[in-house]
């Protein structure tokens, strides 16, 4: 068999892209297709779309929008497959018969910043995505965290800002205040693009709208890096594509917020990694998967 090459596949709402990696991260083939709708179709797709590159992987590493249940390989995905937990693992060993790792997207963002990006080598990393939801990856001492039921790293539920409201039961305290959708109330926009757009035009209500998911970001962020002490923070997710607005702040308030000794050594950055980030956790949970 094969070390030569894993394959990768990222697992989206909207697509699903595939890929095979080499043990540096190159990316030697790559496909990007609708995501299906269905667990059976879903995995169909992935077997055939993988019988179209070349077929000498000696594993392949899945990443999945949700819940990853390590200990019988099933995964949640709501997005995708409805409320049911599927046994993703078990059907893709069994027709393609190489070793199969799967992670959530919070595992693969951190594990490929980790890798190849701005927290390459560093042991103990936080990865906070922001799009329509927040979540966390996180590193410890090299070893990605997922909890014993797949769910560590949803910080989205945090309750960040007073007492807990019934907003928060659908989709967390962090998240329903925060998340790209938050900004775009705020603002009264469309969405966090056109909030981004009018800011940067120095459109008022957008900028204050900025500020305020600046700030309610940093707040947990700090609050992460007091209970983890990470050495760096990433972010990234659709929100961050604004960075330029609120960076800044972000950096400034979250280590004015949280526990001194670690805002004097932690970083916080920006991811480099783009679109290409999923796929690159996923190859390397296949890395660190094969036999």
């Amino acid at each position: 068999m094969s070390t030569g090459l894993v394959q990768a596949v990222d697992l989206g709402g909207t697509k699903t892209a595939i890929a095979l990696v080499d043990e540096t991260g190159r990316i030697h083939e790559k496909l990007k297709i609708p995501a299906a709708k269905d667990f059976a179709a879903s995995v169909g797709q992935i077997v055939s779309r993988l019988g179209e590159l070349r077929p000498s992987a000696c594993a392949l590493g899945v990443i999945v929008p949700g819940i990853h249940d390590a200990s019988n390989g099933t995964v949640w995905a709501p997005n995708l497959w409805g409320k049911d937990f599927h046994p993703l693992r078990a059907e893709l060993e069994q027709r393609l018969g190489i070793p199969v790792a799967i992670g959530s997207d919070r595992t693969g963002s951190v594990l490929a910043e980790q890798w190849l990006g701005v927290a390459r080598g560093l042991r103990h990393v936080i990865f906070v995505a922001v799009g329509t939801g927040i979540g966390v990856g996180i590193l410890c001492d090299g070893r990605p965290v997922e909890g014993a039921h797949g769910i560590a790293g949803a910080a989205g539920w945090m309750t960040v800002a007073g007492p807990w409201k019934p907003a928060y039961a659908e989709r967390g305290g962090w998240e329903t205040i925060a998340a790209g959708p938050a900004l775009a109330r705020y603002a009264e926009m469309e969405s966090a693009e056109s909030v981004a757009a009018a800011a940067r035009d120095g459109n008022p209500k957008a900028r204050v709208a900025i500020a305020r998911v600046a700030s309610w970001l940093a707040l947990g962020i700090g609050n992460l890096i007091a209970v983890l002490d990470p050495e760096i923070v990433v972010l990234g997710g659709g929100v961050m594509q604004a960075s330029d607005l609120m960076l800044a702040s972000i950096r400034k308030m979250a280590l004015m917020q949280t526990q001194p000794m670690a805002a004097r050594q932690v970083r916080i950055e920006l991811t480099a990694l783009g679109e290409d980030a999923g796929l690159l956790g996923a190859a390397r949970l296949a890395w660190n998967a094969r036999v």
